[in-house]
């Protein structure tokens, strides 16, 4: 049994203590079976009015039970035992807990726990709310609820147990565990069900600051390194003049902040966050200038081939005029071509060099590195972020730079909200970028029902006879497999990008349709990109390989078909590429019935809003941290209790208690990081 609770980190009785119920089943009352509502778990009581088993399909054992309120509940079982069946006698007295659902007739619970009690009556209600946790691998549920049991009776004394000597008006720690896992009676069951109970803020607040703490130390022991002191803004004020545009003032504000941080001789961490076409590469070329003018090189790195080859289009229109020496390395730089790129940034030739997750190979050894500029930061994950660190330590031929690592700029033009900025980039210092270039005018976003697809192909041939382009994006490439396995992607009801294409170029032959996706050679691709942007085609069907990096400032209509199976955020990735130039633009949000609630609250929030920023903080609101962020890419561990969204109002404190743990109690921060996270390594190269 040990060995399964180590399986899941659980080693102490202190692991077992904070081994907290992710849920209640309430046993503590009755409810009518009239009373009951879809979706809302509840314990009943009944007698057995009809029995049915059925071997349609396959075996299935359905009991009808009935109680004062006159009303019938079925309850399904579709795996049972002969002896099972034996029990339920017509008219036996059952006493059955589960969440009821819409059935064939009325409602049903598939699969409850239940108690025959016989004729007579049964057992008195509970007298607290049964804790419901996560489940270990191999052990049974009334073990574990069993095995927390005995740990709890050997909690120790609050004076022992506390590690905060001020959680403000919440209660102690001990008196906090014991109502989470042993809620007594007379306890405020819908607090505890909603997860707002003051013993579960207790620990919400204590969970957030263990890895709040987790995440400042990273960033001391990051900034422990030594950076290389860049100061020389000379060849960015070069650039600043040869612009077409004034920057922002926003542009002008972070530019500065990045110029501060790379003054200093501890490594920059800043994470740069700004909306669809703010400015953020421009910013970007502007810091990597400071570096190049004080002798040193600049790795810019893009998840995408797309959108690297977009940023290397950028960089050398604004560094060639400054003679400043580019390298080009991705995955399908071969050959000669890869071994002189390779030469080159080895012995420092190449000052600034662009490309894909392939400048993070083993094979590439930069001569200076002081810079390391990653875009949509999100797609990497942090390992990969933390790796071109010891590209810069490593890269060093000696000397005074010997040991030095890059300073950090990290991209991203999916805003973060507050709340996940204050707790999952704690390592990082973020500037906002929120401010549009003037003259960019916002996009007008309509949503359609699929059905009104002729309406929209006449709108295209409308736009683009006045000299628009228009983008078509889907989110297949070829039709579904009907040979395809259930539940694989091309079984997806979407209407694939190959088939629209087709026929719209049937559908519209005075223009001329172009086609990328993501199957296609980055050749082809490229070569349709560069056609899209001179002009010469008129309507570019693309699946979600244009999300980011496309910059076409005539285009001034999207259509993105099947809208309803994309998030939020990729949903204003996608629009963003409309809007860029001085001409009023539309997007139309193309949806097949019925939506879901979830899909309607996305294409609505679509609607009703520009600002990046808003919808960032819808998306936390409508899928929470874990699936908007993923634990994997940032490294934050999935929470036991604490919720970003709710407990979002307790972040000022957990900053306020690590500012002051850290300064004044080291030794109390790490205890606390290690009774919530343990002795697991939080990110590669920690």
């Amino acid at each position: 049994m040990a060995e399964k609770l180590a399986a899941r980190d659980l080693h102490t009785l202190q692991d077992l203590w904070f081994q907290l119920p992710r849920q209640y089943e309430d046993r503590t009352r009755l409810t009518p079976i009239g009373d009951l509502r879809p979706g809302v778990a509840a314990q009943i009581e009944g007698r057995v009015l009809a029995v049915e088993r059925g071997f349609r399909g396959r075996p299935v054992l359905r009991v009808a039970i009935t109680d004062d309120s006159a009303s019938t509940l079925v309850v399904r079982f579709f795996h049972f035992r002969a002896a099972q069946v034996a029990q339920f006698e017509v008219g036996a007295l059952l006493r059955c807990y589960g969440t009821p659902r819409p059935g064939q007739h009325g409602l049903e619970i598939v699969h409850p726990s239940y108690q025959v009690l016989g004729t007579a009556g049964g057992d008195a209600l509970g007298d607290a709310l049964d804790p419901v946790y996560p489940t270990v691998e191999g052990i049974g549920p009334v073990t574990l609820r069993r095995l927390i049991g005995l740990a709890l009776d050997r909690l120790p004394d609050s004076e022992t147990l506390e590690l905060l000597a001020d959680a403000g008006d919440l209660p102690p720690l001990r008196e906090a565990l014991l109502t989470v896992h042993r809620p007594p009676r007379d306890a405020d069951v819908t607090a505890l069900l909603a997860g707002t109970h003051p013993a579960q803020r207790r620990l919400a607040l204590e969970e957030l600051l263990a890895h709040h703490l987790s995440l400042r130390r990273q960033r001391i022991a990051q900034q422990a390194h030594r950076a290389p002191e860049l100061l020389d803004q000379s060849l960015a004020t070069t650039m600043r003049s040869q612009l077409p545009y004034r920057l922002t003032g926003a542009q002008q504000r972070v530019f500065a902040e990045i110029c501060t941080d790379l003054a200093r001789s501890s490594p920059m961490l800043r994470l740069v966050q700004g909306d669809v076409g703010s400015g953020k590469t421009v910013v970007a070329a502007l810091a990597a200038l400071v570096a190049v003018a004080s002798g040193r090189q600049v790795a810019l790195m893009a998840p995408t081939e797309l959108l690297a080859e977009q940023h290397l289009a950028n960089f050398r229109e604004w560094l060639a005029p400054l003679d400043v020496p580019l390298v080009w390395l991705a995955g399908k730089v071969t050959g000669k071509a890869r071994q002189q790129a390779l030469a080159d940034v080895a012995s420092g030739a190449a000052r600034v060099v662009v490309g894909t997750h392939a400048v993070m190979q083993e094979s590439v050894v930069f001569n200076d590195l002081a810079l390391a500029i990653i875009d949509e930061q999100h797609r990497f994950g942090v390992h990969q972020r933390l790796a071109l660190r010891d590209k810069g330590d490593k890269g060093a031929t000696g000397g005074a730079n010997a040991g030095m690592v890059p300073h950090q700029l990290v991209m991203t033009a999916t805003p973060i909200p507050r709340t996940l900025a204050m707790s999952a980039y704690a390592d990082l210092d973020v500037s906002s970028i929120d401010e549009l270039p003037p003259g960019r005018t916002p996009v007008q976003t309509v949503v359609l029902a699929s059905e009104r697809r002729p309406e929209l192909v006449e709108r295209i041939r409308a736009a683009c006879a006045q000299g628009r382009q228009a983008y078509w994006v889907c989110t297949l490439i070829d039709e579904p497999d009907e040979d395809a396995k259930p539940g694989a992607v091309m079984k997806i009801e979407a209407q694939a990008a190959q088939t629209t294409f087709e026929t719209l170029v049937a559908g519209l032959p005075e223009l001329q349709v172009g086609l990328v996706h993501g199957r296609m050679k980055a050749a082809e691709k490229q070569a349709t990109m560069a056609d899209f942007k001179a002009g010469r085609i008129d309507l570019l069907v693309a699946t979600t390989v244009i999300e980011v990096g496309v910059d076409v400032p005539n285009a001034s209509l999207m259509i993105i078909e099947n809208a309803e199976r994309l998030g939020l955020a990729q949903l204003h990735q996608l629009r963003g590429r409309v809007g860029r130039g001085s001409e009023a633009s539309s997007c139309v949000l193309m949806y097949r019935s019925p939506l879901s609630m979830l899909a309607r609250q996305r294409l609505e929030t679509m609607r009703a809003t520009n600002d990046g920023f808003l919808i960032a903080e819808k998306d936390l609101e409508l899928r929470g941290p874990g699936e908007l962020l993923g634990t994997r890419q940032t490294g934050l561990a999935e929470f036991r209790l604490a919720d970003l969204v709710r407990d979002a109002d307790l972040l000022p404190q957990v900053h306020e208690l690590a500012e002051r743990l850290l300064r004044d109690s080291p030794e109390v921060a790490e205890r606390i990081v290690l009774r919530w996270i343990g002795t697991a390594v939080r990110y590669a190269g920690a």
